[in-house]
């Protein structure tokens, strides 16, 4: 018959809006306040570090709503903010240094949907409140540190080629080197033109000397390396922060903008993104006096440190034997005496490197240095002025006993949290180039809330009001589209649910949109079945020709304007994508259930009468 579906379309449609209503409902119980408790060495939770975890919180008389045990990790739920705090608050000052307390938002889906896998929509920072960051990477560091590394390498590729220099010095922005005579200097401008093709050569004619100096095709490309490392690098930082959903993209040549949403401890964000930490192992210079070098005569090839905790000077090669963007892992824990310390993981590179120094130097001392970057803001003559400060200190000094390489022990830390700290930053990796906080805002949650009661009230003035002109209008025709349009936002929902996307202002407007769009279907279908009844065609033929002949000009618009969504995908960014997402979805959604889900109705209504005198629309 014309007007009926095969068993199985009524099944697909059924069962697609029963998984629609069970996806979408976890959106509907909001978020508890919690905190989570890990332990920073990512060891397993105990049953006696649990006990004391809970026993915490009976002391001091604080009724926790559930407390949930994953892995290396506690999240304990509570029923209003003043609890969770006060619990924070309470596990910071009695647990100890070995666990992480952080303030979280957890989702109070009940368990047996988080059974099925359903879960609640991310809710962006507009929504949701938390942090928004601008970060400024410091390019003429970035540049500094290549110049740094082509000296190194020019050093070592001359020795390596047994070509004889007097000196490898900077001289006004270029690397001058010295040869021994002409020779040699023929010998050198050889082996640059093999081995370092992207620096600039420049001969002396008069004097055995050439000048490297960097290109500016490659300090584009060192740029442009330096942020895609640092927005990889803060991205894999932001990922040890446990955000849900961050934003971390490129804003123009050297900015990158970073939100968290949900984020309450801004200070912890902020020194985590903010810090830039690493390692280098270098070798002791044994062979030069250490107080001549305090005085000033600092040997060639040499650099003067000092040590952390008893600030006495270190002589140290300039060579440096590995840095912290050589290692893969590292988790902090204590050595064999007790003390802090970092357990170090280095990739295939640095494993073969370390072998090398360490089969070849038993016996020698080897220094670990600790670098670490700051900004400060301190105010000169009324006004916020930012001051860089590099830290330079030997953690670390110890006689090479054996050779070793791909993993070892870092010790000499002051403290499990900076050991903590320092593994964190090791692990995510080093940043390619120090950035600067130049703009920091936060959304407080009451503002968040603001703004989901508004697009909440915009979706559901617009839907209230096409239900009330389509019942008006089309009658029972117009009553079916009504729940095919209820039927199409509970899918929208389940679907941004399922794919865990983040929902923001831009979002819902593209869901307010989509109203518009899936009911702008049925209209054009039951325009065109009153037109099939002017032309005298039965009720039943006028409904199957009405859906029949809809759907190319409904297939039409739609998929015009899911190109345009998807451009705006492709090109946008943020809050664009995020419109262009739900856009797209919705046009999706809306296409079934406007043209299956509503025929549907109508079939179970009109399809199986023998006689129908008048339809309802």
């Amino acid at each position: 018959m014309q007007n009926h579906f095969p068993l199985w379309k009524n099944l697909l449609i059924l069962a697609v809006l029963v998984l629609g209503i069970v996806y979408s409902l976890p959106n509907l119980y909001g978020d508890d306040p919690s905190v989570q408790i890990s332990v920073s060495d990512a060891t397993d939770i105990t049953e006696l570090q649990l006990t004391q975890i809970e026993g915490t919180l009976i002391d001091a008389d604080i009724t926790a709503k559930a407390v949930e045990v994953e892995g290396s990790k506690v999240l304990a739920r509570f029923n209003n903010t003043n609890d969770q705090m006060r619990a924070a608050d309470l596990w910071r000052n009695s647990l100890g240094n070995r666990y992480i307390v952080a303030l979280n938002l957890a989702p109070a889906t009940p368990e047996w949907l988080r059974a099925l896998g359903a879960k609640p929509m991310y809710l962006g920072l507009d929504l949701r409140g938390g942090v928004h960051f601008l970060l400024e990477v410091d390019m003429g560091a970035a540049i500094k540190q290549a110049e740094e590394r082509y000296n190194n390498d020019v050093r070592l590729a001359l020795r390596t080629a047994k070509i004889r220099y007097k000196s490898v010095t900077f001289d006004n922005g270029a690397i001058k080197v010295v040869l021994r005579d002409e020779h040699d200097k023929l010998a050198a401008i050889a082996m640059v033109d093999d081995e370092f093709r992207k620096l600039n050569l420049k001969v002396d004619e008069t004097q055995s000397v050439i000048y490297l100096s960097i290109s500016e095709q490659e300090i584009k490309e060192i740029k442009k390396f330096a942020l895609a490392q640092n927005i990889t690098t803060l991205r894999n930082r932001v990922n040890e922060l446990g955000v849900s959903e961050p934003v971390i993209q490129q804003q123009g040549d050297n900015r990158i903008v970073v939100q968290l949403p949900g984020v309450q401890d801004t200070a912890q964000a902020k020194e985590i993104l903010g810090t830039t930490a690493t390692l280098e192992y270098r070798k002791v210079d044994t062979e030069h006096d250490v107080q001549r070098a305090v005085n000033g005569r600092i040997p060639a090839g040499s650099s003067l440190y000092y040590e952390r905790d008893s600030k006495a000077p270190v002589l140290l090669k300039r060579r440096v034997i590995i840095t912290g963007d050589e290692i893969v892992d590292a988790s902090s824990g204590l050595d064999q005496n007790g003390s802090p310390s970092v357990n170090i993981t280095l990739n295939g590179i640095g494993a073969k490197k370390m072998g090398k120094f360490t089969k070849d130097n038993i016996g020698q001392p080897m220094a670990v240095v600790f670098i670490e970057q700051k900004s400060t803001t301190i105010m000169v003559n009324g006004k916020k002025v930012r001051r860089k400060e590099k830290i330079e200190e030997v953690i670390s000094v110890a006689t090479v006993r054996d050779a070793f390489s791909k993993r070892f022990q870092t010790t000499g830390l002051d403290s499990p949290q900076e050991a903590r700290k320092l593994s964190l930053l090791l692990r995510a990796g080093a940043l390619a180039a120090p950035v600067d906080i130049v703009e920091e805002r936060t959304v407080g949650p009451s503002l968040g809330q603001d703004n989901i009661n508004k697009g909440m009230l915009s979706v559901l003035v617009g839907f209230v009001l096409v239900l009330v002109f389509m019942a008006v209008y089309y009658k029972i025709f117009g009553l079916i589209a009504n729940l095919a349009l209820t039927f199409n936002l509970v899918v929208i929902v389940a679907v941004l649910s399922m794919l865990q996307a983040t929902l923001t202002l831009p979002g819902i407007a593209g869901i307010v949109l989509t109203v518009g769009m899936a009911v702008d279907a049925n209209v054009l279908i039951f325009e065109r079945i009153k037109e099939e009844l002017r032309n005298r065609n039965s009720p039943q033929t006028s409904i199957y020709l009405g859906y029949e002949k809809a759907f190319a000009t409904i297939f039409d618009a739609n998929i015009t304007t899911l190109l345009v969504a998807l451009v705006l995908f492709g090109f946008g960014t943020g809050s664009i994508k995020g419109f262009a997402i739900t856009l797209a979805i919705g046009i999706l959604t809306s296409m079934f259930t406007a043209i299956l889900g509503s025929r549907m109705m109508i079939n179970w209504i009109y399809g199986s009468r023998q006689r129908i005198d008048k339809l309802s629309i």
